[in-house]
């Protein structure tokens, strides 16, 4: 096999990309009636159950880049489910407003149900062992990092 055809077969990275586009679709379609996307509820859940005192500590905490959660740190902001709250020094931290602990409300049977459509579809033992390969996959890019 060429180096150029074992692309395609075998990179993580393009692997991985491709399955993550594929299972937002999935998550971001069961939260379109409330007009949030994955992404969001994911970072309206950690902020709402506390995690990372700051932007930074919540980047690292859920692997993101921080361009992307400053941009999606900002939209939240925009349409009032979070507003900024003092950190520890210069640090931004951010807590979830009324209407943000409403749209969570809203979300949470949204996300339950696409989590049960890929769950049903795996099944519960295939589930658990994707799930502790991606946490294995995960660990190793930041080894490798």
């Amino acid at each position: 096999m060429s180096d150029l055809a074992e692309i395609p077969q075998t990179c993580a990275c393009l692997h991985t990309r491709m399955t993550a586009r594929a299972v937002t679709r999935v998550y971001d379609e069961a939260l379109r009636p409330i007009g949030l996307k994955i992404t969001q509820f994911a970072l309206l859940s950690a902020i709402d159950m506390g995690i990372g005192g700051s932007i930074s500590d919540l980047a690292e905490r859920l692997a993101f880049e921080r361009t992307t959660l400053t941009r999606n740190l900002q939209l939240l902001k925009d349409n009032g489910f979070i507003v900024p709250r003092a950190g520890t020094g210069r640090a931004v931290a951010y807590a979830m407003t009324p209407k943000g602990q409403k749209a969570m409300a809203e979300a949470i049977p949204l996300w339950k149900t696409a989590q049960a459509r890929i769950e049903e579809r795996l099944g519960p033992a295939q589930w658990e062992a994707t799930r502790n390969h991606l946490r294995a996959l995960r660990r190793a890019a930041l080894q490798a990092a």
